[in-house]
């Protein structure tokens, strides 16, 4: 029994975007024009279309037309990269826009994991992560001064993790990370080019060295329409 046609010609809008034809970020032709081109009425068009809507392949923006979704980029968190790395390795140039560079005094939770005495500073920094002009990623991030006296605005503005371990001379063996959903606060909304209404997933993390020190403490606001996480889960 053959599928209904609508499925049909959904499945041959599919192959047009899988092979290339149709690329990410563009529009798709009118359904006057796929009606004529699939030999369908533009009730079926409607019916195969919305079929690639909801798998994500296509999105609908209102008032423009029906455009081909762009790929979330896969975030594995069992593999410590930086943005920089996992941009690169997709053939991406990431910008970092680094929005807030000073020293402060942390609050206590911030002290307790960075396990500082009282009194000791650190690097507060806040980076917009950009690819192509379009925030992807909002960092907070706090590195004890005593540890990273040399630390910049510059050095900030290309890659954190190059700096610790090219330029430092600092080994980092691994991070620990709770992911969690929320809505965002108004900055951190506007930051991301986001309504207040959209949720986005944030991490909470603390890297450490080979020595068992802790390095780190960032929170790592991400898009949720451009990025999916991926886990694997094993029967132990």
């Amino acid at each position: 029994m053959s599928a209904p046609l609508y499925r049909q010609i959904a499945h041959k809008i599919r192959e047009e975007i899988e092979s290339g034809n149709w690329k990410e970020g563009e529009a798709i032709p009118t359904e006057k024009h796929l009606s004529e081109q699939y030999s369908a009425s533009r009730v079926t068009i409607r019916q195969a279309i919305k079929c690639l809507v909801e798998e994500n392949m296509l999105k609908r923006v209102q008032g423009s037309g029906t455009y081909v979704n762009e790929k979330k980029i896969e975030h594995n968190i069992f593999e410590l990269q930086s943005f920089t790395e996992e941009m690169r390795q997709l053939n991406k140039e990431p910008v970092n826009h680094v929005i807030n560079f000073q020293m402060i005094s942390p609050n206590d939770y911030v002290r307790e994991i960075l396990q500082l005495p009282d009194g000791e500073k650190v690097f507060y920094i806040r980076r917009q992560r950009l690819v192509d002009e379009t925030p992807y990623v909002l960092e907070d991030t706090y590195l004890p001064v005593t540890m990273f006296p040399d630390l910049s605005y510059q050095i900030m503005s290309g890659s954190k993790y190059d700096y610790i371990e090219q330029m430092r001379g600092m080994k980092i063996k691994e991070s620990f990370q709770e992911v969690i959903p929320i809505l965002p606060e108004e900055e951190v909304a506007t930051s991301l080019s986001l309504d207040k209404t959209t949720p986005i997933l944030k991490i909470q993390l603390h890297s450490i060295f080979f020595d068992g020190t802790v390095f780190e403490y960032s929170e790592i606001y991400f898009k949720s329409d451009e990025y999916k996480f991926k886990l694997r889960a094993s029967r132990p």
